[in-house]
């Protein structure tokens, strides 16, 4: 069965209400611009969309509050009593039925004029079909706003009722009114129900938590019952009647024989008779309450009788307990819980559950196989091993008796040849304690437990170089160095360079190593500049008169006077050149400069279809904002116009 969280029911709004958010939905989500030059096929679809629109609005709010208003068919029988007592079940459904009428209205009539629209010949015949199928959803809303105010009136109730868990273990607490039900609920539960002394001060279901035995347990508080027919009950006792029916739960029926309640016992008896058959299938216990006012041996035999007569027919004592003195409250709640577990395990019993529990269960119980006896097996390894233990004890034990005065009178304490454990120590030893992780380290030699081992040695970390024959490996070495000086090995001189080409060859190395950082340094400028444009990089010369210079010089050539070899040129020549060359340069200059336009496009064909994609660009972001160009910084007005449009009605005006 489905549970309700009532209090997530959204809020139901009025007719007048409902109409304007569908109806300013519909103006904000839609297009509101159409022209009457338009193609007939656009004006028709405009007007289409107004419509449907609308329809699906108003469909999806109507089938919002029909899924979230509870199903009395499927919920549990308790919640569905209530909601009957509360609201009356066929006003609660009429209502709802209502709701569903109208959503399949307006489906249909935004069916019937979509049609109507789709043959509209002009503009103002396409708006007066849309305008005549709002109205006539709007009317549609209009005649539920009794419906929607119920149901709001509903949902609210709904949302304050408490929750309770129908099929957990409960404490339902029934009686006369002023019996002291409110005042136990209170002291077992943090529950804070009102406690007045008049009648009738709980006139609804109030619910408590309590722990008992690492369980959660709900004690629910009903409002008092009267003795007197079902069909004469109000809607406050019917609470509780319901309640008793539907709530597997212990029933703990409160009297009070003090009579301070203003109804006799004899009556209290009596409506305990009328309700007996709502208490079938349910543990029940019987609460005697105020016996700080009137204890049980203070009865009158008229009382006595009474009550005796109930003991019989539960089969068991009634409690007394006062909530004043809070005598005997908690004996109550421990034997009211303890009754409804034993009925809760023995009800799985009865069921078809055990059957599944049991099947999930194997108890294993082996059976001998033959008579043949089977005694435990030590082997004789084992018990030697132990045997030789048990004589050096002996004979430790002997030793130190030895080291003794017999006439010790004494009893000597038991030795234990147990180590002590760090702990032990600690104690033992309190502030002298210090922790020493390498007393039992061992070693051949125990002088070396405190010795400082590196970690690093000459750079190296020495747990990667532990080798258990490295004095072998050392000591072979060692022979093999002393086999070699013996045999001369390092006595033979290196032959030396006698005609000292080493240096020329170390210094012309050194030089061809230089001029490769040149180069290399060389490629690295050009190659950078190689990803810009071709027409913005200088061209580079490849040859120069200084460099041929320069290289004729570190060749051995004299080039101290060269000056009429043609390497420079000469003044008069310069002088008759400069203005020419200056001229060239400043033309050359202005040829190379590219245009901004032109810059990173590959041909005129990709510069005309960069521009035509631009310009639609703008287009596009122009046209959505409803801009004329880029110029236009108009903000358009987004209030909705179906409300502030038309003639101004009569009142005050402060509001604009």
């Amino acid at each position: 069965m489905a549970y309700y969280n009532f209090k997530k029911i959204a809020v139901v709004p009025c007719s007048k209400d409902f109409t304007d958010i569908v109806l300013s939905k519909t103006q904000r989500k839609t297009p509101t611009v159409i022209h009457r030059h338009y193609k007939i096929s656009r004006i028709r679809s405009f007007y289409m969309r107004k419509v449907k629109f609308t329809m699906q609005n108003f469909n999806d709010k109507l089938s919002q509050i029909l899924l979230e208003f509870p199903k009395l068919e499927d919920i549990h029988p308790f919640y569905a009593d209530l909601i009957n007592v509360l609201y009356d079940k066929d006003h609660f459904k009429l209502a709802l039925g209502q709701i569903n009428t109208a959503r399949h209205l307006i489906d249909n009539v935004a069916k019937d004029y979509v049609r109507l629209i789709k043959f509209g010949d002009s503009l103002y015949r396409c708006k007066q079909l849309k305008k005549a199928a709002l109205g006539r959803m709007a009317t549609i809303m209009k005649r539920q706003n009794q419906s929607l105010q119920y149901l709001e009136q509903v949902r609210q109730h709904l949302s304050r009722l408490p929750t309770i868990d129908p099929n957990t273990r409960t404490l339902l607490i029934t009686g006369f009114p002023n019996v002291g039900k409110s005042s136990f609920i209170n002291k077992i539960t943090r529950a804070d129900v009102e406690v007045q002394p008049y009648a009738f001060t709980t006139k609804s279901l109030y619910i408590g938590h309590t722990d008992y035995k690492y369980l959660r347990w709900q004690v629910v508080d009903t409002p008092g019952i009267l003795d007197h027919p079902l069909e004469e009950r109000n809607t406050i006792e019917m609470q509780a009647i319901t309640a008793l029916a539907h709530l597997r739960a212990i029933v703990l029926y409160f009297v009070d024989p003090s009579e301070q309640c203003g109804h006799s016992l004899e009556q209290q008896k009596a409506l305990f008779d009328n309700i007996k058959p709502l208490f079938n299938n349910k543990p029940l216990l019987v609460v005697s309450n105020k016996c700080d006012v009137l204890s049980r041996p203070e009865f009158t035999p008229e009382k006595e009788e009474i009550f005796k007569e109930i003991e019989k027919e539960l089969g068991r004592d009634i409690l007394e307990m006062s909530t004043v003195t809070e005598q005997g409250v908690m004996n109550v709640k421990v034997t009211a819980c303890d009754m409804l577990l034993q009925h809760r395990v023995e009800a799985k019993f009865r069921s078809k559950k055990v059957d599944t529990i049991l099947n999930r269960l194997h108890v294993a119980e082996p059976t001998a196989r033959d008579n043949f006896q089977r005694p435990a097996f030590i082997p004789e390894a084992a018990l030697k091993k132990r045997q030789e233990k048990l004589e050096q004890k002996a004979k430790e034990k002997e030793a130190m008796d030895d080291d003794y005065p017999s006439d010790f009178e004494e009893p000597m304490e038991e030795v234990s040849y147990r180590r002590k454990t760090e702990r032990e120590l600690e104690l033992e030893l309190e502030c002298d304690y210090s922790l020493d992780l390498k007393k039992n380290y061992d070693f051949k030699n125990p002088d070396w437990k405190y010795d400082i081992i590196p970690e690093h040695w000459n750079g190296h970390n020495i747990a990667d170089y532990i080798d258990p024959e490295i004095m072998e490996k050392l000591d072979a070495l060692e022979k093999e160095e002393e086999e070699r000086e013996s045999s001369g090995f390092y006595d033979l001189s290196e032959s030396e360079d006698e005609d000292g080409s080493y240096a020329e060859i170390k210094d012309l190395a050194q030089k061809i190593r230089y001029k490769k950082g040149l180069m290399k340094a060389d490629r690295f400028i050009n190659h950078g500049k190689q990803n810009m444009p071709r027409d913005t990089l200088p061209k580079k010369r490849s040859r120069s008169v200084s460099r041929l210079k320069s290289e004729f010089e570190n060749l051995g050539v004299d080039m101290t006077d060269v000056k009429g070899a043609h390497f420079t040129r000469t003044e008069e020549n310069e002088r008759e050149h400069r203005p020419v060359k200056r001229a060239r340069l400043e033309e050359l200059e202005r040829s190379k400069r590219a245009d901004r336009s032109k810059s990173g496009i590959r041909d005129e064909v990709e510069a005309k279809k960069l521009r035509k994609i631009t310009k639609k660009t703008q287009q596009k972001m122009f046209n959505r904002y409803g801009k004329i160009g880029e110029s236009d910084k108009s903000i358009a007005v987004k209030k909705p116009r179906h409300l502030f449009a038309g003639k101004r009605k009569s009142g005050k005006t402060d509001r604009r």
